[in-house]
C-alpha cells in the first residue's frame, strides 16, 4: 500500500518498540507480523518475545501480560534493545507491567477503551494513570482501539468477542503507517491463515487497513518515521527464530549425513517449537515421536541411534534431569546422540517462559560416574542452525552423545538469516561397520578419534552386546576388572578431550592484548559485542571472545586469557563458566551475573567494563 499522506517524514537510525497486552490480544501474532514486515522493509532487527508464565492467566491481570519487543535499524542490530522508545499498551495491566522499562520521554500508545474501573481493579491500580499525572514524563497517545475497530467492522454481523480480537490488527495498521512498514505481507498472511473462515479474514483485513488510514488522517500523528534499509551482505535472507533454525539445522544434518532423522521429545517450554517444526517435514525422512515422558523420548532416540539413524532428543532443563540416566547409557554404549536443551529459568518448574543460562554445569556433570559429554552452544538465533549441525558432526564422528545448548531468548528470538549455500556445508557422512573375514570387535577404536565402529542391527556377523554395564575394551564384553574400568573411563574422557583438535582458533574482537577481556557464551553475544564496539569507538583497550565449544574448551583459550589484565565473564546464572575458567586456568576472572529471566542489556555490560577500566586494582 503506497503512502499518499503529505505529513512530514522524520528519518531515524533505529527504534525499539514493545507491544504489550493479554495473550488474547494477539500480542505475539502482532509482533511476529511487524517483524516480518520489518524484515521485508530491509532493516536489520532483533526480537524478544515475552510470554506469560501462567497458562490462561486471568485477562487484565499482571500475570497474564504478554509482550513482544523489536529493535530495528538502518545499521547492524545485535540486541532487541535496552529500553523501548515506544510502548503499545492494550490495557492497564500491560501499561503497569512495562512502564518501568520505557525510555524517559518515550511514547505510549494506549487503548483508552480498556482503561476503566474493572480493568484498574484487575491490574491493582488505584487511580487512572491517564489522569493522575504519573505519565507526565512520557508522550501519551490515547486511542480508542476497541471503538475504532468496532466502527471499522460495522455491518459485518460479528460478535463482541470477534470484534475485540481484531483490534490488534487495527493497532498494527497504525504502527505500519507510523514506521513506513509494508502492509501487503500481512494482508497476504491473513488470507492464508483464515482462508477457511472468509468473514474473519475480511474483518482482520478491514481492521488493518482502517488502522493504517486512521493514522494517516488523524491529527494525533503530526509526522511519521523512516528507517532506511540496512547495508547487508548480498544473498538470500529470511527472518528466522532460533528454534526454527535448530529444526532446519537438524534436517540439514540428516541430509549431510545421509541418515534419516529421528527426533524423540516430550513437549516442554521453550523447546516444543522444534518438535512442531520437524513434524512438518516427513517428506525429508524426518520421524518425530511425541513421547509420554522425557525418559521414553530419549530411550526411543537411543534405540534409533542403535538402528543407524541420526538421533536427537529435545527438552529443557527439567527434562535433562529426567534424561540423565539414559544419557549415561548413551555414553557407555558409545552411540551418537544429540541432546537439545533450550534453557529456561529454574530450578524445578522455575520460570518456564523466561530465559536463563543455568544448565551449563548440568550438561557437563549432571550424571553419575565419570560420564563426559561434549557441549556446544549457539550465540544467535541464526547460529542455532550451524551449531546444531556441529553437534551432529561431533556425535557422528566421535560416536558420543553431544549437548546442544540454546535458551529461551535465542529459541524464541528472531533475526534476518542469510540462507547458506548448501554446497559449502560440511559432509557428515560416517560409514557403518561392514562384515569382514575377521572377528567383529565392537569396541576396536579408530586411532585418530577413538570412536568405535557403528554396527547396525541385522547385519550378519556384527552381533554384539549392548547395555549399561562396563564393557571390555575392544571386545565389548561385560567386564568388572578394576584395570579395565579405569582404562575405559580414561579412554572415554580422552575421546571427548580429543575433539579439541577440531575446534578452530578463537576469534578475538579487539586487541590481542589489553586491559579487559570479556568472555561470553550463548545468548550474551549481542549485548557483549555491542558494548565492546562502543569501547572501540573510544579507543579503549577492551576485547571479547565468545565460546561456542564448552566441552572441550578451545585449545588456545588459556593463552588468550593471560594476555589481558582483567577477565570479565557475563552470564545469566550465578557464575558457571566463571567457575570453570577459574578452576582450569587459575585466572582471577570476574563474574557479572544476572538471574532475572531477562537477557543482558548493553548498558549492564558497558557499566561493568567501565568500572573495571576505572579501577586502580
Amino acid at each position: 500500500m503506497e503512502t499518499t499522506t503529505t505529513k512530514p517524514v522524520e528519518e531515524i537510525d533505529s527504534v525499539t518498540i514493545r507491544f504489550a497486552g493479554d495473550s488474547g490480544d494477539g500480542i505475539q501474532l502482532t509482533g511476529g507480523q511487524f517483524t516480518t514486515a520489518t524484515a521485508l522493509a530491509g532493516n536489520d532487527l532483533s526480537t524478544l518475545p515475552d510470554y506469560p508464565a501462567e497458562i490462561r492467566a486471568p485477562a487484565g491481570t499482571l500475570p497474564g501480560v504478554s509482550g513482544f519487543q523489536i529493535h530495528f535499524s538502518s545499521r547492524d542490530v545485535l540486541t532487541p534493545g535496552d529500553a523501548p522508545q515506544v510502548l503499545v499498551a492494550m490495557n492497564p495491566a500491560a501499561l503497569k507491567a512495562n512502564i518501568k522499562d520505557l525510555e524517559a520521554g518515550g511514547t505510549i500508545l494506549v487503548n483508552t477503551d480498556a482503561f476503566n474501573a474493572t480493568s484498574f481493579k484487575k491490574a491493582g491500580i488505584s487511580t487512572n494513570p491517564l489522569e493522575d499525572g504519573s505519565l507526565k514524563g512520557f508522550r501519551v497517545i490515547p486511542i480508542a482501539l476497541t471503538t475504532l475497530t468496532d466502527n471499522a467492522l460495522k455491518g459485518m454481523n460479528m460478535t463482541r468477542t470477534q470484534v475485540d480480537r481484531c483490534k490488534n490488527f487495527f493497532a498494527l495498521g497504525i504502527m505500519y503507517w507510523l514506521y513506513e512498514r509494508p502492509i501487503e505481507s500481512t494482508m497476504s498472511w491473513i488470507q492464508k491463515k483464515f482462508k477457511k473462515v472468509p468473514e474473519i479474514a475480511k474483518a482482520n483485513t478491514l481492521a488493518l487497513q482502517a488502522g493504517h488510514a486512521y493514522a494517516e488522517t488523524t491529527e494525533i500523528f503530526e509526522h511519521h518515521y523512516r528507517v532506511k534499509k540496512a547495508p547487508i551482505k548480498p544473498g538470500r535472507y529470511r527472518n528466522i527464530m532460533g528454534n526454527e533454525a535448530a529444526a532446519l539445522g537438524l534436517i540439514a544434518a540428516s541430509k549431510l549425513s545421509a541418515r534419516p532423522l529421528y527426533y524423540g521429545s516430550y513437549p516442554i517450554t521453550p523447546a516444543s517449537d522444534i518438535l512442531h517444526e520437524l513434524s512438518k517435514h516427513k517428506a525429508f525422512e524426518v520421524r518425530t515421536f511425541q513421547a509420554e515422558d522425557e525418559i521414553a523420548a530419549i530411550g526411543a532416540a537411543i534405540g534409533a541411534s542403535f538402528g543407524g539413524h541420526l538421533a536427537v532428543t529435545g527438552t529443557s532443563g527439567p527434562g535433562v534431569a529426567l534424561k540423565s540416566e539414559a544419557i549415561g547409557l548413551a555414553v557407555m554404549t558409545e552411540l551418537p546422540l544429540v541432546i537439545v536443551n533450550i534453557q529456561r529459568g529454574g530450578p524445578s518448574t522455575g520460570l518456564p517462559t523466561k530465559t536463563e543460562q543455568a544448565d551449563l554445569l548440568q550438561a557437563l556433570f549432571g550424571r553419575n560416574g565419570e560420564c563426559p559429554v561434549p557441549v556446544v552452544s549457539a550465540a544467535t538465533p541464526g547460529e542455532c542452525f550451524t551449531m546444531v549441525i556441529e553437534a551432529c558432526r561431533i556425535a557422528l564422528k566421535y560416536m558420543t552423545p553431544v549437548f546442544f545448548l540454546s535458551d529461551g531468548y535465542l529459541g524464541n528470538g528472531s533475526e534476518p538469516w542469510l540462507v547458506p549455500d548448501v554446497s559449502k556445508l560440511p559432509s557428515l557422512k560416517v560409514a557403518n561397520a561392514v562384515r569382514s573375514d575377521e572377528k567383529f570387535l565392537p569396541y576396536k577404536r579408530d586411532p585418530q578419534t577413538l570412536a568405535r565402529p557403528w554396527a547396525v542391527p541385522g547385519t550378519a556377523g556384527l552381533e554384539h552386546r549392548i547395555g549399561g554395564l562396563e564393557k571390555q575394551d575392544v571386545t565389548g564384553n561385560v567386564n568388572y576388572e578394576p584395570d579395565n574400568h579405569e582404562h575405559m573411563v580414561r579412554t572415554r574422557a580422552a575421546k571427548v578431550a580429543g575433539i579439541a583438535k577440531d575446534i578452530p582458533p578463537t576469534p578475538i574482537l579487539g586487541p590481542k592484548k589489553g586491559k579487559v577481556l570479556i568472555v561470553g557464551w550463548g545468548s550474551t553475544y549481542g549485548a557483549i559485542t555491542a558494548a565492546v564496539r562502543e569501547f572501540h569507538a573510544k579507543e579503549d583497550s577492551v576485547a571479547a571472545i565468545h565460546l561456542r565449544h564448552l566441552n572441550p574448551l578451545p585449545p588456545d583459550l588459556g593463552e588468550i586469557l593471560f594476555n589481558y589484565e582483567k577477565v570479565l565473564v557475563p552470564e545469566m546464572n550465578m557464575g558457571q563458566l566463571l567457575m570453570l575458567l577459574r578452576s582450569k586456568f587459575l585466572v582471577p576472572a570476574i563474574g557479572l551475573n544476572k538471574i532475572k529471566g531477562q537477557p543482558f542489556k548493553i548498558s549492564e555490560i558497558r557499566n561493568k567494563v567501565q568500572e573495571l577500566l576505572d579501577s586502580k586494582e
